[in-house]
């Protein structure tokens, strides 16, 4: 077979292959690089190569006298080192062709443990890039649900991933704020520099103030030798989010304020400011309005908060997608606990619509864990959920079959108070024992008897 004039064969050969033209719009897109970055080639042709593919440079060759260049992406946690070549015609710069070079991180380390120095740093840099990549657990494909509101939730999303603006994440606890935070983070521009989270209410006021804005050597007793980088510092170039900003101490806000409004911190004992680039992100489980209105809360850094506000919905704004929540977190419950559940009984659905989840989807992931751990077999049932939605009456069906029905009661009525407990608290086990008013120890041997996994 004759291929010497087999250029669709030739093209499609070499990885990465992608051509802009001089205005930078791709003009040219090979099925390998497509796949490899995982976008429909019919639908991008025109389209400006940076709108294609964010992490992309290849506009910055279609100006001055460089004909080549090479250049490091990240691409979903991948590593690729590509060559950038200026395309020209009758002298004049027409384009610009791009391919990788290398696709895989592990065969960039192979090549570069034959060579010393400089690379071998270079790699390490880029090693921790990846590292600070897949730092952020989640993206927005973690966000189950194909209701309208979720619809409305990812849009939201997709627009603020597009802004450097301050977002608010306002909803009730255990409806996935924090996911909605790394969801942001991961599509936008700075997706490749650290994400870097702080819970305002995890830490004692006197702790907080140095905790994100850093401090320098012998600012206080107990301080570190050369001091240390705050949060702020630890996010530049990235993402800050900033968990429970309800919580923030009044004391400490103005100085809040300052951050977002100047880009300028002061470390704690430090006479100089030091300027940072950071994306902020907070949430809230409260309204922050009404804190203002009780003077908890400063009105001029909610308003420089509230610039780009996003609500979560609760869980019980969109009982129709239970099915598909459940079904996801029995898969991941299956591998965990040793299960092998392959059908969720269409009772278990009517029932856990029929309640209204104060808890949000928190705390339907822990009713479905807990009901697995009492399954046996292959299909999840009513009865292994062992609770009434209305919580009016009891099944005395369901309690005929316990060898001891009334410690069986206490024993539920025991597992729901710790369950409710720990998620009021954001599953923080310190607080919870606390609130309960028995010792972390204790807390721990208790969550063992009753079968709540974390």
């Amino acid at each position: 077979m004759d291929i010497s004039k087999d250029y669709d064969l030739f093209l499609d050969a070499i990885t990465g292959l992608m051509v802009i033209d001089k205005n930078g719009n791709v003009v040219y897109m090979n099925e390998q690089c497509a796949d490899y970055i995982k976008v429909d080639r019919e639908k991008i042709m025109g389209k400006y190569v940076t709108d294609v593919f964010p992490p992309s440079n290849m506009q910055n060759l279609l100006k001055g006298p460089n004909k080549f260049n090479t250049n490091f992406y990240f691409c979903d946690g991948r590593m690729s080192v590509s060559t950038q070549v200026q395309l020209r015609k009758d002298g004049e710069i027409v384009g610009v062709l791009e391919y990788d070079m290398i696709q895989d991180i592990d065969a960039l380390d192979d090549l570069l443990t034959k060579y010393a120095g400089t690379l071998k740093d270079e790699m390490a840099y880029f090693r921790e890039q990846v590292r600070n990549f897949k730092s952020t657990k989640y993206s927005i494909n973690n966000i189950l649900g194909s209701s309208q509101k979720i619809k409305d939730l990812k849009y939201q999303i997709e627009l603020a991933s597009t802004t450097n603006s301050t977002v608010l994440i306002c909803g009730e606890t255990g409806t996935g704020k924090e996911l909605v935070a790394h969801s942001i983070h991961n599509l936008s521009a700075r997706a490749f520099n650290s994400f870097v989270k702080v819970n305002a209410a995890g830490m004692a006021e006197s702790l907080i103030e140095s905790e994100l804005f850093g401090y320098e050597e012998g600012a206080f007793t107990g301080a570190k030798k050369g001091g240390k980088k705050g949060k702020f510092q630890q996010a530049d170039e990235g993402t800050l989010f900033i968990d429970e900003i309800n919580q923030m101490p009044l004391s400490l806000q103005p100085k809040l304020l300052r951050a977002l409004q100047e880009g300028e911190i002061a470390p704690v004992g430090s006479e100089e400011d030091v300027n940072v680039n950071v994306r902020v992100i907070v949430a809230s489980n409260q309204d922050l309005r009404e804190l203002v209105y009780k003077g908890e809360f400063r009105e001029d850094l909610y308003y420089r908060l509230n610039v780009f506000p996003i609500n979560v919905p609760a869980l019980r704004e969109r009982l129709e997608d239970i099915p598909e929540l459940v079904e996801a977190k029995v898969r991941s419950l299956n591998g965990e606990l040793g299960k092998n559940i392959q059908k969720v009984d269409p009772d278990v659905y009517r029932q856990l619509m029929d309640y209204d989840w104060p808890g949000n989807v928190r705390e339907l992931y822990n009713r479905v864990e807990v009901a697995m751990n009492y399954a046996q077999g292959e299909i999840l049932r009513p009865e292994h959920f062992n609770w009434r939605a209305d919580n009016s009456s009891i099944d005395l069906e369901a309690l005929q079959r316990e060898q001891n029905p009334i410690e069986a009661i206490k024993k539920e009525a025991e597992r729901k108070l710790i369950n409710e407990t720990l998620m009021r608290f954001d599953y923080n086990k310190s607080k919870a024992a606390r609130y309960l008013k028995i010792s972390r120890s204790l807390l721990y041997q208790k969550m063992k008897r009753l079968g709540i996994h974390l």
